[in-house]
C-alpha cells in the first residue's frame, strides 16, 4: 500500500561533481574498449562485403538468375544501372531485421547487462554467416541476412554505451569512437577480401560471406571474458561489485564522486519502469531530438550510397571491373584512416568543430563532383581519364571529411548525451533509425540516381548543409562533460533550456510515487 503522499523518488544526479573525478586510462579499460568495439567491425564487414559479393557473377547466377542475364546485356545508362529491388532488398533484409533486434535488445541491455547482449549479437552473427556461406537456396540466404541483421541490432546498441560507460570522462570521445573505426576498418576488410575473392569462381563469394564468422567469434568470446560496465552492475543493484569494476578500470581507490553520479543515476533509473514512456517526456526533449535527428543526417550524407555502390558508381564511370574494386579499397582506406584523425581530436576540439568543418569540406566534395558530371559525362560517354581521377580524389575528400566528422560522432554523441534510465533505450532509438534509413537509402539509391542523374549529388549536398546548420544552432558541446552530468548541458543552452524544467527533483515526485515502493 503506497503512502498518500508518497516518498519523493531519488532525484538523479543532482550535483555536479566532476572536477572530483580521479583516475588514468588503464590496460583493462583499453583491452575491454578494444574487444567491444570489435562489434563494430562486423557491421562494417557487412556493409563492405555485400557491395562486392553483388556484383559477382558465380552468386548473381546462383541466386538471382534474371539479373543475371539483364547484368550480361545491360547498356541502359550511365546512371540507370540495372536496378533490381530483389537484389536491394536482399541487401536491406539485414537493416530491417537489425532494426527489430535492436528494439528487442533495449531491456535486455538494461536488465541483464550490456555484456549479454553483445555476446547475443556475437552468437546471431556466428549463426548468419555460417548459413550465408553455406546456402544453397534464397530462404537459406535470406535467414542468413536476417540473423546478421539480429547480430547487428545487438551489437550497435551494446558496444556504443559499453564503450561510454567504461571510457574515462576526459578520453570519453576518443575510446567511443573505436566502434567507428572497427566500423571502417571491418568495410576495408571486405573490399580487400572480396578483391581477392572474385577470382575464386564460383565459389568465391561463399568465403566472403562467411569470413564474418570471425570477428563474430571475437566478439562472442570477448563478451564472456569482458567484465560488466559499473554503470549496469549498479542499475542491477551489485553496487559493491560495481564499485570494484570501478575502481578496477580507473586504476584507483579514489573512485567516490563517480560512483555517486552512478548510484543516483542508478537509483533514478531503477524507479523508471517504462524507459520508452519517458523518454517522451518534457525534460528529455534535447535528448531526443538528438536521437532522431543524428543518426538520420549521418545517413543523408549519402556516405552510405557513396561506399556501398562505389564499385558500381565507379563501374559505370568507366573504370573497368577491377579498377573499381581498387577505388573502394582506396575509400575504405581513408575512411579508416580519417577516423584516427577524428579520435586523436575529438576530445581536444570538441565535437561541435569537427561536425561543423566536415560539413563544409563534404557540401564543397559533392557539388565538385556533381558539377564534374554534370558537364563531362553526359548520355554515353565515359569520362576521360584525368576527370575520372579527379573524381576519385573529391570522393576520398569527401570519405575523408565525413570519416572524421559525422561517421564516428553520429554513434558517439547520441550514446554520450542519456541519463542512465532512459540510456538504452534511447540508443536502440538511434541505432534503429540509422538502420531504418540505411534501409532506405539502399533500397532506392539506384532509383534516385537513375532520376537524378548527377543531381544526386546535390541532393546530398543539400541535406548536409541543413544538418551543419542543425549542429551548430542546437548542439552544445560536450567534450569532457561526465556522462552522468550531461542534464545540466541543456539547462545551460540558449535554445534547449526554454524546454527542460529547472529542478528534477520536484517536477519528478509525483510520477514516482508508484514506484517508490518496489
Amino acid at each position: 500500500m503506497e503512502m498518500a503522499g508518497g516518498s519523493i523518488g531519488p532525484a538523479g544526479v543532482a550535483k555536479e561533481r566532476a572536477e572530483h573525478y580521479q583516475g588514468k586510462v588503464t590496460v583493462y579499460v583499453i583491452i575491454a574498449c578494444s574487444v567491444a568495439a570489435i562489434g563494430g567491425s562486423i557491421f562494417g564487414y557487412d556493409i563492405g562485403i555485400s557491395g562486392g559479393v553483388t556484383s559477382m557473377d558465380p552468386f548473381l547466377e546462383k541466386f538471382f538468375h534474371t539479373v543475371y542475364i539483364k547484368k550480361k546485356h545491360a547498356h541502359e545508362s550511365n546512371y540507370c544501372k540495372y536496378n533490381n529491388q530483389g537484389l536491394a532488398a536482399f541487401t536491406s533484409s539485414l537493416y530491417l531485421a537489425g532494426l527489430v533486434a535492436s528494439l528487442v535488445a533495449s531491456p535486455v541491455t538494461r536488465k541483464y547487462g550490456r555484456r549479454a547482449s553483445i555476446i547475443c549479437g556475437g552468437i546471431s552473427f556466428l549463426v548468419g554467416a555460417t548459413l550465408n556461406s553455406a546456402a544453397a537456396n534464397m530462404a537459406m540466404l535470406l535467414l542468413g541476412r536476417i540473423m546478421l541483421g539480429v547480430g547487428i541490432g545487438f551489437g550497435n546498441q551494446a558496444v556504443p554505451l559499453y564503450l561510454s560507460e567504461m571510457a574515462p570522462t576526459h578520453l570519453r570521445g576518443g575510446l567511443n569512437m573505436l566502434f567507428q573505426l572497427a566500423t571502417t576498418l571491418g568495410i576495408f576488410t571486405a573490399n580487400m577480401i572480396n578483391y581477392g575473392t572474385q577470382k575464386l569462381q564460383p565459389w568465391g563469394w561463399r568465403l566472403s560471406l562467411g569470413l564474418a564468422a570471425f570477428p563474430a567469434l571475437l566478439m562472442t568470446v570477448g563478451g564472456l571474458l569482458l567484465p560488466e560496465t559499473p554503470n549496469s552492475l549498479i542499475e542491477q543493484g551489485l553496487k559493491e561489485k560495481g564499485r570494484k569494476v570501478l575502481e578496477k578500470i580507473r586504476g584507483t581507490k579514489n573512485v567516490d564522486a563517480e560512483f555517486e553520479d552512478m548510484v543516483d543515476a542508478s537509483e533514478l533509473a531503477n524507479s523508471i519502469k517504462h524507459p520508452f514512456r519517458n523518454i517522451l517526456e518534457k525534460r528529455n526533449r534535447p535528448q531526443l531530438v538528438m536521437a532522431i535527428f543524428l543518426p538520420t543526417f549521418q545517413i543523408l550524407t549519402g556516405i552510405n550510397s557513396i561506399l556501398f555502390y562505389a564499385p558500381v558508381l565507379f563501374q559505370s564511370m568507366g573504370f573497368g571491373g577491377n579498377a573499381s574494386l581498387y577505388s573502394s579499397a582506396l575509400t575504405g582506406a581513408v575512411l579508416a584512416s580519417s577516423t584516427l584523425i577524428s579520435i586523436a581530436t575529438v576530445d581536444r576540439l570538441g565535437r561541435r568543430a569537427l561536425l561543423i568543418s566536415g560539413g563544409i569540406q563534404m557540401i564543397a566534395c559533392q557539388v565538385i563532383v556533381a558539377i564534374i558530371l554534370g558537364l563531362k559525362f553526359g548520355k554515353d560517354q565515359e569520362l576521360s581519364k584525368g576527370f575520372s581521377i579527379l573524381v576519385v580524389l573529391v570522393v576520398c575528400l569527401f570519405v575523408l571529411a565525413f570519416g572524421w566528422s559525422w561517421g564516428p560522432l553520429g554513434w558517439t554523441v547520441p550514446s554520450e548525451i542519456f541519463p542512465l534510465e532512459i540510456r538504452s533505450a534511447g540508443q536502440s532509438i538511434t541505432v534503429s533509425v540509422n538502420l531504418l534509413f540505411t534501409f532506405i537509402i539502399a533500397q532506392s539509391f539506384l532509383s534516385l540516381l537513375c532520376a537524378f542523374k548527377f543531381g544526386i549529388f546535390l541532393f546530398f549536398a543539400g541535406w548536409i548543409t541543413i544538418m551543419t546548420i542543425f549542429v551548430y544552432v542546437f548542439l552544445p558541446e560536450t567534450k569532457g562533460v561526465p556522462i552522468e552530468e550531461m542534464i545540466f548541458l541543456w539547462r545551460k543552452h540558449w535554445f534547449w533550456k526554454r524546454i527542460v524544467p529547472e529542478v528534477a527533483g520536484g517536477v519528478e515526485s509525483n510520477e514516482r510515487q508508484g514506484n517508490s515502493w518496489n
